[in-house]
C-alpha cells in the first residue's frame, strides 16, 4: 500500500483529519514521515486508528487507550491488554448503571410524590426524612 495523505486516511478511517493531528500530539499515533511537507502514513496508521475507535467506541478515554497501547510490558499480547482493560471498565459502567438505577427511582418518585408549593418546602421535606433515616 503506497503511502497515504491525511485526507486519504481520515475518509479511510472515518475520522477527521484534525483527530488524527491530535492522536499525533498526545502520543497515540506516531508522527508520520514528511514528503515535500506533506504526512504521510503507511498502512500501520490505519491500523492503530481501527483500535483508537474500537476503544472509544468501548466507552474508553484517551487516557485509558493510552494504557491500552503504552501501560504493559512490551511482550503483552493485546489479548491480555484488552481483557484487563476491558475488566476494569465493566466494573465502572456496573457502577455507573447502579447508580442511574438509583437516580432513576428517585427522580420517578419525586414525580408521583412531590406535592410542595416551594422549593423550601421541598428542602424542609428532604431534611426531615434525612433526619429520620
Amino acid at each position: 500500500m503506497p503511502a497515504m495523505t491525511i485526507s486519504a486516511v481520515a475518509l479511510e478511517a472515518g475520522v477527521q483529519p484534525s483527530a488524527i493531528r491530535y492522536y499525533e500530539r498526545i502520543g497515540l499515533l506516531p508522527l508520520p514521515v514528511r514528503k515535500s511537507g506533506q504526512r504521510r502514513y503507511d498502512s500501520s496508521a490505519l491500523k492503530r486508528l481501527a483500535v483508537i475507535q474500537r476503544a472509544r467506541q468501548s466507552g474508553f478515554t484517551l487516557a485509558e487507550i493510552r494504557v491500552l497501547f503504552f501501560g504493559f510490558r512490551d511482550v503483552s499480547r493485546a489479548s491480555e491488554r484488552w481483557r484487563e482493560l476491558a475488566g476494569s471498565k465493566v466494573a465502572e459502567l456496573d457502577t455507573r448503571m447502579r447508580e442511574i438505577r438509583e437516580m432513576r427511582t428517585l427522580l420517578l418518585r419525586i414525580t408521583r410524590n412531590c406535592r410542595c408549593e416551594t422549593l423550601d418546602q421541598c428542602g424542609i421535606g428532604i431534611l426531615r426524612k434525612s433526619a429520620i433515616r
